[in-house]
This record gives C-alpha cells, sequence and structure tokens, in this order.
C-alpha cells in the first residue's frame, strides 16, 4: 500500500474545509466568496421581455411602524431587495445597495423587504451604519414576487415593467445599474 502524500495543496484544502465547518468562521468565508462572486452588475432585461406588474395590492410594515401602500409606488421607478440578516449573499452585496441608495433614494422608491423580526434587522442597520429603512410583510407579496430564495432584487420602471429580476448577489452600484436608473427616471 502506498502512503498518501502530504503536500501544500491538500493542507490548504483540509484547513478549507475545517474554517466552512467552524460556526464562527464560515459566514465571514461565505460572505467573502460572495463579494467575489458579486463584482459584477446584474443584466437588464430587454424591453420586449419584461414582464409587466399588474398587482400593487401589498402592504408592508417599515422600521417606524407605518404602513407602505405599494400602490403609492405605481408610476414610480422601485428597487425591492428581499434580504435577511444572516443571509451571506445578502451581506455581501448590502454596501452596493446602501451606495445606490445614497444616491437615488430621493428618486427611487426603495424597499428593503425581510421577514425577521425589527430588532434583530434594526440591530444590523446599526451595526453596520446603513442608512436605508427596512420593510416587513404586512400583506402576502404580489404574484409577481413569489420568492423562492434570496437575496432576490427587482427595479422595476414607472410602467410597471420589471427591468431586472436577479437571485443572488450582485454588484448594484455599476455603472450599468447606475446608467439604467438614470434612463428609467428621465421616461
Amino acid at each position: 500500500m502506498k502512503k498518501p502524500k502530504i503536500n501544500i495543496s491538500n493542507i490548504i484544502f483540509l484547513l478549507v474545509i475545517v474554517l466552512l465547518i467552524v460556526p464562527q468562521t464560515r459566514q465571514p468565508i461565505q460572505i467573502f466568496l460572495h463579494k467575489g462572486l458579486a463584482l459584477f452588475g446584474p443584466s437588464i432585461v430587454e424591453e420586449s421581455k419584461r414582464k409587466i406588474l399588474t398587482d400593487y395590492n401589498w402592504q408592508l410594515i417599515n422600521d417606524s411602524g407605518e404602513i407602505f401602500d405599494f400602490n403609492q409606488a405605481k408610476g414610480e421607478v422601485i428597487v425591492i431587495n428581499f434580504w435577511a440578516t444572516w443571509c451571506p449573499p445578502c451581506i455581501a452585496e448590502m454596501p452596493s445597495l446602501e451606495s445606490l441608495y445614497n444616491s437615488y433614494h430621493k428618486d427611487v422608491v426603495f424597499l428593503f423587504v425581510s421577514n425577521e423580526k425589527p430588532e434583530v434587522i434594526s440591530n444590523f442597520i446599526t451595526k453596520n451604519k446603513y442608512s436605508f429603512q427596512f420593510h416587513s410583510p404586512k400583506s402576502k407579496n404580489p404574484k409577481s414576487f413569489e420568492i423562492s430564495s434570496i437575496p432576490r432584487t427587482f427595479i422595476i420602471d414607472k410602467k410597471g415593467g420589471i427591468v431586472v429580476d436577479k437571485t443572488g448577489a450582485a454588484n448594484w452600484d455599476s455603472n450599468n445599474i447606475r446608467k439604467q436608473l438614470d434612463v428609467l427616471l428621465k421616461e
């Protein structure tokens, strides 16, 4: 029988496996990996292939406890992000969403939607010094927003067309997304 070879690549592989098993190191490693995957901005749906949002009957509760009726956003450019504080890809893309929010929140309706307890979300936002408001669903999501995994982000134009539908981490502060928002705001 041959003796197994011990080389540097085997040691590194074993070390990575151990780090992924240990709970304290697993999430930071996952976030780091997702940040690498989120270097690219999401793709824009061709105009001819855009689904049109027809159901605006959806109520959310913001972090101040006020009810937000999604019908209020009809005719506006909207960015909706479904996320959670425990989700590594959500955490990885959040800095780019925060940057986009800071640049466009006066002109674009941003809805950061999570099912978590408000205290958990508030602590996460405070810890990371984010400035956006978060929302929790008060009623069932419209059919266009049936979510099976997070993060999931939509950009909707003034006519209700879904311009971006992205599952997974992305760079939301990309030039492509900024140009697209500028175009949508001019329509």
